[in-house]
């Protein structure tokens, strides 16, 4: 960011010099035979100026050409300068980031997101659905970290409605004598769940298809439902183990996939502001009866869809997911201070976000210029272009998809690899095939995910960039044996080193556009360029047998920045790597 920065502002002065007054942008360049980066700026300042694009385009290149850390400075076309930079200017700045490595980054000061991923619902496994939630949250949050924002993340779990009655009606119907359905009970509920996270994962699926085929077992259900809700002790007790035993099997999984969350709130913890909230919409007027229910009108003029309007109240006066979701933002509003918040979810809840926000911001309970951000994901599929189930037809589960891929790598794991290390090396190898692919990616775009191809050592997959990584970190210990020493980065000898050093200053770059585009693919394919990179110039270089001092230097101190840049973004898409493999 420094290098770009500088010559933003450099261009920058001389527009100012020459009369006008604009942003710049530089970027990197597209036609690399031509220069590092380009500034395409002219055409659009002649139009606004009425003048020569070309003519404008060659006063800033005579001007730039002056400064000694820009070489073959030149103009294409109508009006596109090509800048390239000076071998001098890119050893300098090796140093300085050498030294410290932050002054590479891109950097934000007070400013706080609070990020809504993970979306587990109690009582359920993890399935493949919940892969892309976690795995983007997750690696936006630790990218935001990186770059100096806070952050405040919350899992938000479906802990409260429908699903709890037919969960606790099914454990009722197995084991109806257990206290906490006996309204007439008044001693102490048993300390332990009556019921395993293996009980629950069975429990729900076939709660779920009873009450399909039954309306009465429905209707029992929603009944238990509105106990639950209306604090029935016997069911609170009841849901409070269901609740604990559930969030110890998610934390599991969701700690084998390196994803953390500062919050385990859920739809429950929202339940009791819902009264003070629905208190303050109807007396500020904010709300509408239609049909008998409450609402909240939210279409826009101008817009190209129906967007239906906000449900706070059916017309018997049942809360909705609506609800709890507005009243979910209003608590975190009183008791929590951020700039921004995003929410992670599939596409298709697009339009359920586009009614709460609008909800949010017309009844003024969220406060003018706090960002709403609803990001919207595509889904997984198997090679097949399917969803991925499992041989009866079932959902697949996220253990089972990781359980898919750890058979793959354990076979990739070299005889070398101690039989006592191999089970720990396949799980970390696993866990980078999965979210490298699953981040890879466009956001928003669906992508097929084959267990195989993304579990090889060779292209563009998480075990690649691991197995390169670890084999830079070799490079460092054999090089302690030897005694080589470095501190300074002296001179350029090659093309494919100049090309990695070009690769590496551009990571601030890198870095801000993915935070503007919340976005981490742009992330994926920078780290698999540099690995590449770095890869070519290993095989065509030997470093640790170099002749000439000042070029093994170089070398080493080149090496280990990209191995820090490389640890620095596993880091971010929340990989952990291997001491070998």
């Amino acid at each position: 960011m420094f290098i770009l920065e500088e010559l933003k502002k450099c261009i920058k002065e001389i527009l100012n010099n020459l009369g006008y007054d604009s942003e710049v942008e530089v970027t990197v360049s597209n036609r690399p035979e031509l220069g590092d980066y380009q500034f395409n700026g002219c055409m659009m300042l002649a139009k606004k100026n009425g003048i020569n694009p070309r003519e404008l385009a060659e006063k800033i290149v005579t001007e730039l050409s002056k400064n000694d850390n820009y070489k073959n400075v030149n103009v294409a076309g109508p009006g596109f300068i090509n800048i390239s930079l000076s071998d001098k200017l890119l050893i300098e700045y090796m140093n300085e980031i050498y030294t410290d490595f932050e002054k590479n980054l891109y950097k934000v000061k007070d400013k706080t997101i609070f990020l809504d991923y993970g979306g587990a619902n109690i009582a359920k496994e993890l399935h493949v659905g919940h892969l892309r939630s976690a795995n983007i949250g997750e690696a936006l949050k630790r990218l935001l970290n990186a770059c100096g924002y806070k952050t405040i993340s919350d899992v938000h779990l479906g802990d409260w409605g429908r699903p709890m009655g037919l969960v606790m009606l099914e454990i009722k119907t197995r084991m109806p004598d257990l206290p906490y359905f006996d309204e007439n009970f008044n001693g102490e509920y048993p300390k332990e769940s009556p019921v395993s996270a293996s009980d629950l994962a069975e429990i729900y699926p076939i709660a779920s298809t009873k009450a399909k085929e039954s309306e009465e077992y429905l209707n029992e259900a929603r009944e238990i439902t509105l106990k639950l809700q209306t604090g029935s002790k016997g069911y609170v007790a009841l849901w409070k183990h269901i609740v604990k035993t559930s969030c110890e099997d998610l934390k599991k999984v969701y700690d084998l996939f390196n994803t953390t969350f500062d919050l385990w709130e859920g739809e429950s913890d929202a339940d009791k502001y819902i009264p003070e909230m629905l208190t303050y919409l109807e007396k500020n007027g904010y709300t509408e009866v239609s049909n008998g229910a409450t609402v909240i009108f939210v279409n826009e003029e101008g817009d190209k869809r129906e967007i239906p309007p906000f449900m706070l109240k059916k017309s018997d006066g049942g809360v909705l997911y609506d609800t709890t979701e507005l009243a979910t933002l209003y608590s975190r509003i009183k008791r929590f201070k951020f700039d921004e918040a995003w929410y992670l979810t599939d596409n298709r809840q697009e339009l359920h976000f586009i009614q709460t926000f609008r909800a949010a911001y017309k009844t003024k309970i969220v406060p003018e210029g706090l960002k709403l951000i609803h990001l919207g994901f595509g889904t997984m599929t198997n090679p097949d272009g399917k969803p991925f189930k499992t041989r009866d037809g079932g959902v697949m589960s996220l253990k089972g998809l990781y359980k898919l891929v750890y058979d793959e790598c354990i076979k990739k794991i070299s005889d070398n690899v101690l039989e006592s290390e191999r089970e720990n090396l396949a799980k970390i190898v696993s866990v980078a095939a999965i979210k490298y692919a699953d981040l890879l990616p466009n956001r928003v775009s669906d992508y097929v995910f084959d267990p195989v191809k993304f579990s090889d050592l060779n292209g563009k997959t998480g075990p690649y960039l691991l197995y390169n990584t670890v084999r830079i970190k070799s490079i460092f210990a054999k090089a302690k044996e030897k005694n080589i020493t470095y501190d300074k980065y002296i001179k350029i000898t090659n093309k494919t080193e100049r090309d990695i050093i070009l690769q590496l200053i551009n990571l601030g770059d890198v870095l801000k556009r993915a935070i503007d585009g919340k976005i981490l693919n742009e992330v994926c394919e920078y780290i698999f360029k540099l690995t590449n990179l770095y890869n070519s110039f290993y095989n065509d270089n030997y470093i640790l047998t170099e002749k000439d001092a000042d070029t093994q230097k170089s070398w080493l101190l080149m090496s280990e920045l990209v191995l820090k840049t490389n640890l620095f973004i596993l880091n971010i898409l929340g990989i952990d790597v291997p001491e070998k493999m």
